[in-house]
């Protein structure tokens, strides 16, 4: 994975031109935004386009989809309409990664969100999300698990199905071909 620094120019362009597009494509997801003010929050927070350049890099296109008005932050979700494709047959974490004798994922969820800056999605965030489209509805995604919940030995993921939004548990161990992460950036 690049370092925030080796970001190349090219990259940098095109995620500054797909960022606005997908924006204007998608007002409905942020209804009364504007992009100018989005785009001067990522000018004044550059390592934040690399951790957005890793979302679009892995399939997960992000978009914004609110706006903290205590910290004047704006909010990035993974968009896209499956899981996103290069973050799939993963495990939930290093435990669980570490836990498995054979036939080992390349990577964990929280391993590979930590290390793209970004964080897993709750299960109201991505409840939310699914409030503005349909997601998953072919996939599911891991989101972050309560404490109780993984020291057990498990971890949540979410889907949709029959129009509904569906949670479930498997063994942080698991991974699966259609099963990855969304993640959320705060910028």
């Amino acid at each position: 994975m690049q370092k925030a620094k080796d970001m190349k120019v090219k990259q940098r362009e095109e995620l500054l031109s797909a960022l606005p597009a997908r924006f204007e494509k998608n007002m409905n997801r942020h209804k009364g935004l504007e992009w100018a003010k989005v785009q001067a929050r990522l000018e004044a927070n550059p390592e934040k386009l690399w951790s957005l350049n890793e979302m679009e890099r892995t399939g997960g296109e992000p978009d914004v989809v609110g706006y903290d008005k205590k910290t004047g932050e704006y909010i990035f979700y993974d968009c896209s309409a499956e899981s996103p494709n290069g973050r799939r047959s993963f495990c939930y974490d290093r435990e669980a990664l570490e836990s498995r004798k054979e036939h080992k994922p390349k990577n964990s969820a929280i391993g590979m969100a930590a290390a793209m800056g970004i964080e897993l999605l709750t299960e109201e965030q991505y409840r939310g999300l699914q409030k503005l489209g349909e997601f998953d509805t072919k996939t599911s995604s891991w989101v972050q698990t309560p404490a109780d919940i993984r020291e057990l030995g498990g971890a949540l993921f979410c889907d949709r199905r029959y129009g509904k939004v569906f949670v479930y548990h498997n063994g942080a161990e698991s991974y699966y071909a259609a099963r990855a992460f969304r993640g959320s950036l705060r910028v």
